[in-house]
Order: structure tokens, then C-alpha cells, then sequence
């Protein structure tokens, strides 16, 4: 549970995310999406329930070295404007001490198509929004981190740009076994790219299902509209 002065942000809502899995948050503005994200990495922390990563719960946690050790990638990618690519891709595992900073962030920029022969030395400015956040992802995914917190990572970007960025993202986190939790307004980009897609409203869980079980099963007339405004075929098994 979660209020600002009289209004609820999160009631009684519950969310698991297994290992490895894929979990987007869709629905309107204002339904909590954005605030739910930040629970777990103690940006933001309910007035009732609990918080639980890898089963520990997050109060008892240290929160910088709980933010260090997740992945996130907000929508508009927030790089230093004045690093090169290669210093902003490097900087989770530089500030954890890792060994061979430099090394991590350029095996996570080849990763995400943005190798640092060719991109590593240019500033952010220099690139497109897609770019840029494909390099924000670098940033998240360097220190190989178990959990990716990504919030509307894709929003600024132009309709194509969009859905190939969220198509190769889950095939990438697919194929890292990262946990994934992702906040989108675009409801094509979150059927390619979860396991599960979880629909909000009014702070709590309307629906959460699997692509194929959320566009042929919706549960109530609200998932069904919000499928239908999206353009989304509701089609029948």
C-alpha cells in the first residue's frame, strides 16, 4: 500500500517476477506503473507491504548498493552529456569496483550493437535517441546485473525505432536469463518483449498474463478496451 495525502498510488497489489523472466507494466497514466518500479530499488517505499529481491527484503538493504546492483534504464537515458560513450557505459561497474571497468562496458556495448571501436569515444549528442539508449542499456547490463529495472526506456523514440529497440532488448535479455521488469505505454512493445504482461489500474493488478492468454482471454472489460484502443486483434483460441 502506497498514498500521497488522500490518494492511493498502490492497494494491495502483488507481483512476482521469477528468475529470468520478462514482466511488463501497462496501463493508463497514473495507474501506479512508474511508482511500482521504484519500490524495488528503494526510490520510492510503501507504507505497507514488502519488498522482496532475491528474498531479501529491500528495507534491510543498503540503497545505493541495492541500485548498484540492478540494471536501470529510465526513458530518457539519462548519460553524462559530457562522457564519451565509453566512460558512460563504464561508470555502474566503476563505481563497484569492478575489475576491468572499461573491459565490461565494451563487451556490453557490442552486446547492444553499439560497438566502442566505433561508437566508444563520441559524446551522447552525437548520437540518435535510439543510440543513446541502446547505450543506457549497456550502462545497466555491464556489471551483469540479475535484475533490469527499465522505465518507459522507449518513449521518446519514433514508432520504429520503438518496436525494433523492445524486440531485440527481449531477445538480448532472453538470451542473458536477466529479469526484466519493464514500464511501457505501448502495449505492442510490451506483447514483444515479455513473458507476462501485467495490466494496472487504480494501483492494482486488473490482469497478468502471457501474450497469447491476454489477447485471446482478457479477464474484464478494461483489458479488453485497453487491447482494443491499442489496436490490439482480440481474437478468440
Amino acid at each position: 500500500m502506497l498514498r500521497y495525502a488522500e490518494h492511493t498510488v498502490l492497494d494491495g497489489l502483488s507481483l512476482r517476477v521469477a528468475a529470468g523472466e520478462r514482466v511488463a507494466l501497462v496501463g493508463e497514466s497514473g495507474v501506479g506503473k512508474t511508482t511500482l518500479l521504484r519500490t524495488f530499488n528503494r526510490m520510492v517505499e510503501p507504507q505497507e507491504g514488502t519488498v522482496r529481491v532475491g528474498g531479501r527484503d529491500v528495507r534491510k538493504l543498503n540503497p545505493v548498493r541495492l541500485r548498484r546492483s540492478m540494471g536501470y534504464v529510465q526513458q530518457e537515458g539519462g548519460l553524462l552529456p559530457h562522457w564519451t560513450i565509453l566512460r558512460n557505459a563504464a561508470l555502474v561497474p566503476w563505481l563497484r569496483r569492478m575489475d576491468d571497468a572499461e573491459g565490461l562496458a565494451r563487451r556490453a556495448l557490442e552486446r547492444v550493437g553499439m560497438p566502442a571501436a566505433v561508437y566508444g569515444a563520441r559524446l551522447p549528442r552525437e548520437l540518435s535517441g535510439g543510440q543513446r539508449q541502446r547505450v543506457a542499456l549497456a550502462r545497466a547490463l555491464a556489471a551483469h546485473p540479475e535484475i533490469v529495472l527499465l522505465d518507459e526506456p522507449f518513449g521518446a523514440l519514433d514508432a520504429i525505432t520503438r518496436s525494433e529497440l523492445s524486440e531485440a532488448v527481449g531477445r538480448l535479455f532472453l538470451e542473458l536469463e536477466v529479469s526484466a521488469l519493464l514500464v511501457t505505454h505501448d502495449l505492442h512493445g510490451a506483447l514483444a518483449f515479455a513473458d507476462r504482461i501485467a495490466v494496472l489500474r487504480a494501483g492494482r493488478v486488473e490482469q497478468i498474463a502471457d501474450p497469447e492468454t491476454l489477447c485471446c482471454e482478457p479477464e474484464t472489460d478494461y483489458v479488453r478496451t485497453l487491447l482494443t484502443r491499442a489496436g490490439v486483434e482480440v481474437r478468440e483460441r
